[in-house]
């Protein structure tokens, strides 16, 4: 049997300014946008297009989804972007107006920064430690 996890989703209060945010800021790829009508869409990102994982978006479209907006795991990490080169890409995001709660730090684990993406949703940068 094989298995993986294919997509994992984000609520957005617009797909366009999301896409915006990132592709241009966080620097990924845009995998999919296709319309079907009536204001659904299937938007996908991800770091890379050989990640094997993608976020897809989904557009807040009633009171509930629009409270979580920005709060997908509360106040911790949702999410880990495992990169090759951690300082190098806390350099380029920052420079791009991306909000990082701190510097780059070593860790027993390798070196990670916390950012926010534009409604405040947390990402870990980590350069796993190779052993």
């Amino acid at each position: 049997m094989s298995r993986k996890i294919g997509h994992i989703t984000i609520l957005v209060s617009d797909y366009d300014e999301a896409i915006d945010y990132y592709v241009n800021k966080l620097g990924f790829v845009l995998l999919t946008d296709n319309s079907f009508g009536e204001g659904m869409r299937w938007v996908t990102v991800a770091p890379s297009p050989e990640c094997g994982t993608a976020i897809v978006f989904v557009e807040a479209d009633n009171d509930e989804k629009k409270t979580r907006v920005g709060s997908q795991a509360a106040e911790h990490v949702f999410m880990v972007i495992e990169t090759n080169d951690c300082l190098r890409e806390y350099h380029i995001m920052k420079e791009k107006g991306v909000r990082f709660l701190g510097e780059p730090q070593e860790m027993p684990w390798g070196t990670e920064v916390i950012f926010e993406d534009l409604y405040g949703n947390r990402f870990d940068l980590l350069q796993v430690k190779r052993y």
